[in-house]
């Protein structure tokens, strides 16, 4: 146990030496290749004009994914009027999203208790 930690000790090592050495030279790269993305002047104005600009984007397109909610949902209970002509692959499809959707759940509810399987922290 202790040779892993070792092993370990001295990977971490390596690689935050090698962040040292390269960090400043990929920052600098990274932000020359993406230079489109970036506001001049960079100040806090112009953050907080894009943060109100996203969330107001965000609410204009809700009516969009409104629509698009009752369309879908137009869809699932015309399947489930004509469930006869259901075929195995539609039904494999909807037993997977909602076995996805309680996954999700699961993991929520772990994310949510502190990331413990057993229960909440005292």
């Amino acid at each position: 146990m202790a040779s892993k930690l070792q092993q370990l000790q001295s990977k971490a090592a390596q690689a935050s030496q090698f962040v040292v050495k390269h960090g400043c030279a990929y920052h600098k790269q990274l932000l020359e290749q993406n230079k489109q993305y970036v506001q001049e002047p960079p100040t806090v104005e112009k953050c907080n004009l894009l943060a109100k600009q996203l969330f107001y984007t965000r609410l204009a397109s809700i009516p969009g994914r409104y629509e698009s909610f009752w369309k879908e949902l137009d869809y699932v209970k015309h399947m489930w009027k004509n469930r006869q002509e259901l075929k195995v692959e539609d039904a494999g499809i909807a037993a997977l999203f909602g076995l996805e959707c309680y996954a999700w759940f699961c993991a929520g509810e772990i994310v949510g208790r502190g990331f413990t399987f057993t229960g909440y922290y005292v």
